[in-house]
């Protein structure tokens, strides 16, 4: 123990702004050992003890796990053998800040629909939420069939395009449930059939549908199996004969 002032668990507590439960855990851990007294066990801290949790909360603001942590807090100095750490941290968060923002758009996203519809199926709902999660990924499986600007055009619309587009196929995948099992000579059908081919057309666009019309018939059901559905097997069977 060193010849500075001492305190208890509750006042190093209220010094370091850091929770007593935090504090029992690094202690449990061997991340910040207390001293105890021989009496009592009541945990005792120093001020090196404030220095060494200092580190720990710098690191941790870096990312480093607790584990991390445990081996850096007993180095004297750093040098450029950091940095390597440093460039993971870096890249974790980049991706980290990058889903951040994804599901920040997607937040939005739903809570205009919501306040525009009112009420949306579920299954359309997690559909929508699924496609804005997994938007990166779609990009780049598309990028592998047709041209990066034709596959960009497909995503880099304005936003409120984007909910427009959104309602659209809510309102489409609506007419689909209501109507499943009915003929195709049904009059709300053939408007239907109408309606799926314009919206496909608004969202694709004519560039990327010419692309999509010369993909081979495996690649085709690769990439359309790659995108979240909001229907159950019956109606997606009932809209393949309707095709």
């Amino acid at each position: 123990m060193s010849h500075g002032k001492n305190y208890s668990i509750g006042e190093f507590s209220e010094k370091t702004g850091t929770s007593i439960w935090t504090l029992h855990y690094y202690d449990e851990i061997g991340l910040l050992r207390a001293e105890k007294y021989p009496s009592s066990g009541h945990r005792i801290y120093s001020d090196q003890d404030v220095l060494t949790l200092q580190k720990i909360i710098c690191l941790k603001f870096l990312g480093y796990s607790l584990d991390e942590i445990g081996v850096l807090i007993n180095k004297s100095s750093f040098d450029l053998s950091l940095n390597e750490t440093l460039l993971m941290q870096k890249k974790t968060m980049e991706e980290q800040k990058e889903n951040l923002e994804t599901a920040l758009r997607a937040i939005g996203r739903i809570m205009t629909l919501l306040e525009d519809e009112g009420e949306v199926d579920s299954a359309i709902l997690m559909s929508l939420i699924n496609n804005l999660q997994t938007e990166k990924e779609q990009r780049l499986l598309l990028r592998q069939h047709m041209p990066k600007e034709v596959v960009d055009q497909l995503f880099d619309k304005p936003e409120e395009e984007l909910v427009a587009l959104d309602k659209e196929f809510i309102n489409l995948c609506k007419k689909v449930k209501r109507l499943m099992g009915k003929p195709v000579h049904d009059p709300e059908v053939q408007e239907l059939v109408f309606i799926h081919i314009k919206s496909s057309l608004d969202f694709v666009g004519e560039d990327a549908m010419r692309e999509f019309s010369g993909l081979e018939m495996t690649k085709a059901e690769e990439l359309e199996n790659k995108f979240p559905s909001p229907f159950s097997k019956e109606e997606e069977e009932w809209q393949q004969v309707m095709e």
